[in-house]
This record gives structure tokens, sequence and C-alpha cells, in this order.
């Protein structure tokens, strides 16, 4: 097992320390559907969301979390909740409308938690030629999304051309982020790939045990020295979910290059497997609330936590399977996490 991937693995199976860790009792809710709304018939209201500590009781935490038993692994699954048919959140949901499944073995679970958890968070910002008439809206994506943010939150920016570079390392301060993409100006070709994979690079200093990172572009790969494969492998290693938005435009008969055509399934791909997901708009206009719904997502999910009743360590890829039970009073959900991990090798 490589160093990268033991590093990744640690970061995903995040170790006992506070044991169980149950939700309060209450009803489901939709964020933003009040009860007129077809989720009404659910009971459906907007339930706050719990704060994580701060100051003092945080560092604690974080002191304890970083003591490392290697005789106790807890792996831990975000997962986040919609309706399927409006792609609403829903929250309130409790520990016993949840089953984990890995490598088709039913998991018990140790923890559950739903709380607003600090985000560390890499932006990966198309700045290609293609992407002239749309930086504008693009630009206000960016800032509806980290108008989201927490003040724990961190977040560092990426921006692409024909090679990627780390215009903003992690920071706090979402205005530098902003700032700078203010004068981003389009040209070159789209390295997607090398940008992406230079923010899994960086995601490695992050903080905050849980990880994202967002993808705004308008096309396919056609000038990374990253392949695919590559990338696509360094991503189901990594504890990071990742999100896109793909600004594609309707190409009529043979109209677009084969990257182009091939950009929204590229990204389909790099999202699902990590319990992220990808929106292809057509409509600039759709960026900023797109951008806005990411991150109230984010901030909306819960944490599935279970130790494996397969203990061996053995490095091998686990698959994993959420199912939602105990919901038939509720419309149709539809749930979403991380396909699987890697075990620790020893």
């Amino acid at each position: 097992m490589t160093l990268q991937r033991f590093v990744a693995v640690v970061s995903l199976a995040a170790f006992s320390i506070l044991g169980p860790a149950w939700a309060q009792e209450k009803k489901a809710s939709v964020a933003g559907v009040s009860p007129s709304t077809s989720a009404g018939q659910a009971g459906a209201t907007i339930a706050p969301r719990a704060k994580t500590p701060t100051g003092d009781d945080a560092e604690t935490i974080l002191d304890r979390r970083a003591d490392l038993r290697l005789d106790y692994t807890e792996v831990r699954i975000p997962v986040s909740v919609t309706l399927q048919q409006s792609g609403k959140l829903v929250t309130g949901l409790e520990v016993t409308n949840f089953e984990l499944f890995e490598d088709k073995v039913r998991q018990e679970f140790t923890s559950f938690t739903s709380e607003d958890a600090p985000l560390s968070v890499g932006v990966v910002f198309d700045a290609s030629g293609s992407m002239g008439s749309k930086l504008s809206k693009s630009r206000q994506a960016v800032a509806q999304f980290l108008r989201t943010a927490n003040p724990e939150d961190e977040f560092f920016l990426v921006q692409f051309n024909d090679r990627p570079a780390l215009s903003v390392p992690f920071t706090a301060d979402t205005e530098e982020i902003q700032n700078h993409l203010a004068f981003v100006q389009s040209k070159g070709a789209t390295a997607l790939l090398d940008g992406v994979y230079m923010a899994m690079n960086e995601m490695k200093r992050a903080k905050n045990p849980r990880k994202a990172i967002l993808i705004i572009s308008d096309g396919g790969d056609n000038s990374s020295r990253y392949t695919e494969s590559e990338v696509k492998s360094a991503v189901r290693e990594a504890d990071v979910q990742i999100y896109a938005i793909g600004i594609f435009e309707p190409y009529q008969g043979m109209g677009g290059t084969v990257e182009e055509r091939m950009g929204p399934g590229l990204l389909n791909e790099l999202t699902e497997q990590t319990g992220g997901r990808h929106f292809a708009i057509q409509n600039l206009g759709e960026l900023p609330d797109v951008a806005e719904k990411i991150g109230l997502e984010l901030r909306n999910e819960y944490v599935l936590g279970y130790r494996p009743k397969n203990d061996a360590r053995d490095g091998k890829y686990r698959k994993v399977e959420v199912k939602l039970v105990k919901v038939d009073k509720l419309p149709r959900l539809k749930s979403r996490a991380r396909a699987g991990y890697y075990a620790p090798a020893q």
C-alpha cells in the first residue's frame, strides 16, 4: 500500500474517541420547503442544525482525534438525502432511517451525527478561453457558494487553463478568493484533470476532517498531463467529496469537440463515486442558485459511523452502500454517499 493511499485511508477512517453520538429525536424535514408544499404531507419543517464546538472545546476534540487508536477503527460516511423529484434537501432523519452495507454485509452503527461540521473546501475554477462570456456568472456562483460558509471553514482556489495554478492557498478569508477571481481573465486550453489533481494534493493540508471540492467548468479536458485513469484513482482513494457545475451549450449535429462532448460524463464519474453530484446547466442565470444549493447540501449531511465487521488490514477496496428505510410516510427520497474506501494495509 502506498504512503498516499495510507494517508487517504487514515483521513477516511476517523477513530472513535467520543463514543456514540446519536442525534436527538425529531421529525424529518425538507430544507427550504414549507408545510404547504408537496412535502407538507410529511409534516415538513425547517429544522435548525446543531452547531459544532468552537474555541477551546473544538481544540480539545481535534487533539483527541489526532490520538489514533489502531485497535478500533471507525469508518465515517457522509450521506446527503434529497427529495427524488425536486432535489430539495431532507433533514431531521434518525439513525433508524439508515442501513449501511460494506461488501454486501450489513454493518452496525457506532455513531450518527447531523451537525454542521467545519469544512475544508477547494474551488477548482475554469479560466480557459471558452469561459469568456461565462466568467461573470461563474464568479457570482463562487460568491454565492462562499456565503454559505461558517467561521470554522477554510478554502483554497485552484484556477486552470493550459496549466493549473494554486492561486489562493488555504484561508478562512473568503474575500481573498473573490478578490482574486475579480481579475481572472479567460485564455488558453482546458487542463481540468490537472486542476482536480492539484486540488486533491492541496487537500492533504486541510485541517478539518470533512473535505470537499467544487469544480466550475464549461467543458472536457484537452490539455492535462495527468490521465483520466490517474485522476479517477486518486479520487477513489481520497476522503474528499466532489461537486461540479458543468456549463454546457446544446450541440447541434456534430458540433463541439470530442472533449466537450465527453465533459458531462467525466464530471459525472468524478462526482458520483465520492458521494457528491454534478449539476449540468445551460442557463447561466442558474449558476448562483445551484452553487448555493451545493453549499447547503454540504452543510446538511448525515455522517454514519461504523466499525467494519471485516477487520482485516489488507489494503483492499471495500464497497459501501447506504439504504434508506422506514420512510414510507415521506415522499420518495434519494441518498448519496461515497462508493467505498480502502482498508488500512497494516
